[in-house]
């Protein structure tokens, strides 16, 4: 029987004594320098990290005194001994320093020394480990000029205001840009709670610990509001505080960043202001624009009306109830004459006739009618600044502006109450929104119920009232924004509920030395005589056109109608004899002033009466250009008849 043996082969390794062990183990680290120094000093030994440290090979330096590996500097001042000297009398010595390697390079070094003993204490030598810490170092100082340039950089910082905060509150440092913002030297508020910088009312809601809890929560907070500084003045602020932590996640403090954005935000509330004016401004010029259009409309519609009926009484005398009929349709419709005045007061385009009028004797002139608008439960206080400047306005446009106020006014005190009107000399400067120059300010002030802030914004819309149906037209704070604007003035009204509203009415100095009476319009005169004119009419709504036409032939003229100002040049070039052109101003393509441009070249001769329910007109037209307003009668005609003939005559004296 066949049997299969292993055989297992031994390795047999010699023993090796502790002491070698622990030589292997030292030679083994090469990221320390270890060796033994003998009681003077003197290598004993020499481990291959110390070879790699310091560069000197064993033999090269077993034997040799430890002290050449100090800077000379070190050696002349007795560092190696003092080492020594510390280590056999403590029983350790532990120092960080430069050392210098084989190459005359320095490093920085970690040095332990502990002195090796015998049993019965006596000294063996001493047993030296050293460490190479040059890296370390250089990433530590780069920390700390890095840390440095910071704390040069945040405490440079003037205009933010740049400090840290405890966990709980409390300020620990508190850069210049802080003192100067808030008023407070280092010393005066660190160790105090940030929560002084609050004005009493946000400390009472707990904004400060809501800062700090948000920030603690969301790792950031940011908000801007009243701050106080230390003088007690107060500015608005923008902060922002962040959450500062270890590298373990536990919050250690806050960070805390203030800027004074005080002036920023008066600038931003200075545009919004001015953002808001412009677009009140743009508003209300639209409104007025849509408003002259209606009124221009509603003028023809009322020429139309008044002329008929003027003409339709004639022919139903001895009728006195068909002639009563007809006075209650006139007075209507001379009603809507009103109101188109209004809205064309608002847009601007009234006819005005400016005068130098102190408005002291104005209001005095008109006492006697407030007082009876106003009634005995209203008490009227006037206080007029003396020696106050004529301004320059209608007068009478101006009396209705006051009456309107007046009425305004007393509505508003239903129970009564003081109705208070003062004067007050202004000077506007530039950068203003009137022209700059001297202005006159009449106030008229109630104490009456006020307007909530939405009303009193749409106060000068045309057609907008609080007052109930039937009660007002809505026009008259409008007339009387149009009227200030026209005479190159403003129109501010202010209200409080529960307090009252002011009416501010500005009003341009009359310039000295100039006549202002000589802008008023021509009075009509009489004519030479009453001859029968040949008169070209010219409008381009037929029904308006019908009614001029039937005027003129009632006062004994002959008249050409014309629907557009091209149908009246071509009638002017191809009829030998016309005395007279009577032309409306809105007109498409061509329009009444226009026309009266070419007749002028064409026919200079030929003098023109321009209708129109709009105030303003080309400044450059001829002196026999007469203005007529619209909407006219047969004796508002007539007169306007005789005066551009008179206007004629007075030229060709000249």
């Amino acid at each position: 029987m066949t049997q299969n043996w292993r055989v297992e082969q031994k390795v047999f390794i010699p023993s090796v004594g502790v002491e070698e062990r622990y030589r292997l183990l030292v030679d083994a680290v090469i990221d320390y320098a270890i060796y033994m120094l003998d009681p003077d000093g003197f290598v004993v030994s020499w481990n291959s990290g110390a070879q790699r440290l310091k560069g000197y090979t064993e033999a090269e330096i077993v034997g040799r005194h430890f002290s050449q590996f100090y800077l000379p500097d070190d050696v002349r001042t007795g560092m190696p001994a003092r080492t020594l000297s510390v280590a056999r009398t403590e029983g350790r010595f532990e120092a960080e320093g430069w050392r210098v390697r084989k190459n005359g390079e320095r490093f920085w070094a970690h040095v332990v020394v502990d002195p090796i003993l015998t049993r019965d204490g006596a000294l063996l030598g001493f047993a030296k480990v050293t460490r190479d810490l040059t890296e370390r170092r250089k990433a530590e100082e780069a920390l700390r000029q890095s840390e440095q340039q910071f704390r040069l950089l945040v405490q440079g910082v003037t205009d933010y205001a740049i400090y840290m905060l405890s966990p709980d509150g409390t300020v620990t440092n508190w850069n210049a840009g802080a003192q100067r913002i808030k008023g407070y030297a280092p010393e005066e508020v660190i160790g105090s709670h940030f929560s002084r910088f609050y004005r009493e009312p946000e400390r009472t809601a707990g904004q400060p610990a809501l800062a700090l809890a948000t920030a603690a929560a969301q790792g950031r907070y940011e908000s801007e509001g009243w701050r106080v500084r230390k003088d007690g003045t107060e500015f608005w602020a923008n902060v922002v505080v962040d959450a500062i932590r270890d590298a373990r996640g536990e919050l250690i403090g806050f960070a805390k960043i203030t800027r004074d954005v005080t002036e920023k935000r008066e600038a931003q509330l200075a545009l919004d202001r001015a953002r808001e004016a412009l677009f009140q401004s743009q508003k209300l010029d639209a409104i007025g624009q849509l408003t002259g259009g209606v009124a221009h409309d509603f003028n023809n519609l009322l020429m139309v009306v008044l002329s008929s009926l003027q003409l339709l009484k004639r022919r139903v005398q001895g009728d006195e109830r068909s002639a009563t009929l007809i006075d209650n349709a006139v007075k209507g419709a001379k009603r809507g004459v009103t109101l188109t005045q209004r809205m064309l007061s608002f847009a601007r385009r009234q006819e005005l006739v400016p005068t130098a009028v102190h408005v002291r004797t104005l209001v005095r002139g008109i006492q006697d009618l407030l007082e009876r608008s106003l009634g005995p439960t209203i008490r009227i206080d006037m206080d007029f600044t003396s020696e106050l400047r004529p301004v320059r306005v209608d007068s009478n446009q101006l009396e209705l502006a006051i009456l309107n106020l007046a009425v305004n006014a007393r509505d508003a005190m239903p129970q009564g109450g003081t109705l208070a009107l003062s004067t007050h000399l202004e000077v506007v400067g530039l950068a203003q929104t009137l022209a700059p120059g001297e202005y006159v300010r009449l106030s008229i002030t109630d104490n009456g119920g006020g307007m909530p802030e939405q009303t009193l914004k749409r106060a000068t819309e045309p057609f907008f009232t609080t007052k109930g149906a039937g009660k007002g037209t809505g026009l008259g704070l409008p007339m009387v924004h149009g009227l200030a604007a026209q005479s190159g003035g403003q129109f501010i009204l202010s209200s409080q509920e529960g307090v009252g509203t002011t009416a501010d009415l500005w009003l341009p100095v009359a310039p000295e030395g100039v006549d202002v009476h000589s802008e008023a319009t021509a009075q009509p005169q009489d004519m030479a005589d009453d001859a029968s004119l040949v008169v070209v009419a010219v409008d381009d709504d037929a029904l308006v056109l019908a009614g001029t036409v039937a005027m003129l032939e009632e006062l004994g003229h002959t008249v050409l109608p014309a629907g557009s100002a091209k149908e009246a040049l071509e009638l002017i070039r191809h009829v030998a004899k016309v005395d007279l052109v009577i032309t409306d101003q809105v007109m498409p393509l061509t329009t009444g002033a226009e026309l009266a441009r070419e007749l002028q070249h064409l026919r200079p001769d030929i003098p023109i009466i321009l209708a129109t329910g709009f105030g303003e007109l080309p400044a450059d037209l001829d002196t026999m250009v007469l203005r007529l307003a619209k909407p006219f009668d047969e004796t508002e005609l007539s007169n306007g008849i005789r005066g551009v003939f008179a206007r004629g005559d007075s030229r060709r004296r000249r």
